[in-house]
């Protein structure tokens, strides 16, 4: 490999991670500190590859990338941030950058973007640009990163989508920044619910009827493939579309034309569906509830949005985003101590974020205090869950689920504290040792029968229980 690769991070160590791991890899890396230093070389003609930060002294790295563009179209550019939102995902994509890759960044992941941008035959062509300044979903943690990307590659095509996930997760969200950002933006957004229309309807609202068509069809009704010509129709919970009404739809995507219930003239229509489900679409097709051919035509492109456990270091951010949009409209927005903070990242969230938002909104009308304290979050959670079932994990949970409550508690409260390595051997430990002890106890301190409860060799045993320094009541050997 010849390739040289210019870095442009004010960040010291940063550059030095780069350098490092870039070299070993076989290429040649120059390093700079500011925009300036990096635009000499890149105006000398110098580089085959550029990665730049977005926050600089001296430029916003996202302004300097179309300027790049402009003078070497064929210079692929990965755009870094620690300002992990949306927006910076959209914002790189829209000015032709590469690749956007969030803060802290996986580095074997980034020297594989690496190989791939060098060879690539060109550049991604421009996103269409857009003046909003702020987007409904919220969220820095990795399983987000990976839905900022694939959404900011996404605006630029015209590809069916089917977003998968819970409940409350925000898949909706999700396909209305599809829209907002894409190609269909000046067109309309149509969103249907096929969960809360009656099944004999399900036609009718779709491809729209004809007077006279059926009893009570007094007046011709336009349907919504027919109000979304030039946008984008979202048909959410499409898991729940009637099996018979599938076909017609089918056929739709097929053709791109339908005719209305009692109509005989084809409609043809210019749209991009997206659809949504919380439903396993590959159990219904087995299950013969969900034609295969339906499926596959939709899920061109899955995209799967994480539940709320699976995000627990987003929570701090959503609630400050719920906090915002709760507070009066010239007021301050509430706060919550740690305690409170705690209670709610020990939740299980069954409603995911629709839940979150709903327990703040209850919170910021029902309790005056601020900052508002662990003990009422605690009785706004016992408002929603009774049974408590959500607040702890349930005596039911398997291992795994309790486990990833419990960690995703201490991230959510301490994430930004957690120790920069050794964390992998610092949780085993902390789990090991209880572990241990339990067995012990459960075995009233035979430590023969322990490590056979345990699976572990009676010295091996002995050796942890010094090495944690778990005490030993002495029983029967």
């Amino acid at each position: 490999m010849n390739a040289t690769i210019l870095i442009a991070d004010d960040d010291t160590a940063i550059r030095k991670v780069l350098a490092q791991a870039l070299g070993r890899a076989g290429y040649e890396v120059r390093t700079a500190s500011t925009a300036a230093a990096l635009w000499q070389w890149i105006e000398a003609g110098d580089g085959q590859l550029v990665i730049t930060d977005v926050v600089m002294p001296d430029e916003d790295g996202l302004d300097l990338v179309p300027r790049i563009r402009k003078l070497r179209p064929d210079l692929p550019v990965i755009v870094m941030s620690a300002q992990s939102t949306i927006m910076t995902a959209l914002r790189a994509t829209e000015r032709g950058a590469y690749e956007y890759i969030a803060k802290p960044f996986d580095i074997n992941r980034l020297i594989s973007v690496v190989s791939k941008a060098l060879s690539a035959s060109s550049p991604p062509a421009d996103a269409p640009s857009s003046g909003a300044e702020g987007l409904p979903i919220v969220g820095r943690s990795a399983a987000m990163q990976d839905i900022y990307r694939a959404i900011a590659r996404l605006t630029a095509t015209d590809l069916t989508v089917l977003i998968t996930g819970e409940s409350g997760t925000g898949k909706e969200l999700v396909a209305r920044v599809l829209h907002d950002f894409g190609k269909r933006r000046h067109g309309p957004f149509v969103a249907l619910n096929m969960a809360a229309i009656p099944r004999e309807l399900i036609e009718s609202e779709l491809f729209g009827h004809e007077k006279g068509a059926f009893t009570g069809a007094a007046n011709r009704q336009v349907g919504r493939f027919e109000q979304a010509h030039g946008g984008t129709l979202f048909l959410d919970e499409i898991g729940d579309m009637p099996f018979e009404a599938q076909t017609r739809l089918l056929r739709v995507l097929q053709e791109g034309e339908f005719t209305t219930v009692g109509g005989r003239s084809p409609i043809r229509v210019d749209i991009r569906v997206i659809a949504a489900t919380h439903r396993p679409l590959r159990s219904l097709v087995e299950q013969g509830l969900f034609r295969d051919d339906l499926f596959y035509r939709l899920n061109v492109v899955p995209l799967r949005v994480p539940p709320l456990r699976e995000r627990l270091s987003d929570l701090p951010d959503l609630v400050r985003h719920f906090l915002r949009q709760s507070a009066p409209s010239e007021g301050m927005p509430r706060r919550l101590t740690t305690d409170a903070l705690e209670q709610l990242a020990a939740h299980r969230w069954p409603g995911n974020v629709r839940e979150l938002e709903n327990v703040i909104k209850r919170i910021v009308v029902l309790s005056p205090a601020d900052p508002i304290d662990g003990e009422t979050v605690a009785r706004a959670l016992s408002a929603t869950d009774p049974q408590g079932a959500g607040a702890t994990p349930e005596a039911s949970a398997n291992l795994s689920e309790a486990v990833e409550t419990q960690l995703a508690r201490y991230f959510a409260a301490h994430g930004a504290q957690l120790p920069p390595a050794g964390l992998h051997e610092r949780v085993l430990r902390e789990i090991e040792r209880p572990l241990l002890a339990l067995a012990l106890k459960a075995t009233h301190g035979n430590q023969l029968r322990a490590a056979e409860l345990l699976g572990l060799n009676r010295n091996t045993l002995r050796k942890k229980l010094r090495e944690l320094q778990i005490p030993v009541v002495r029983g029967d050997e």
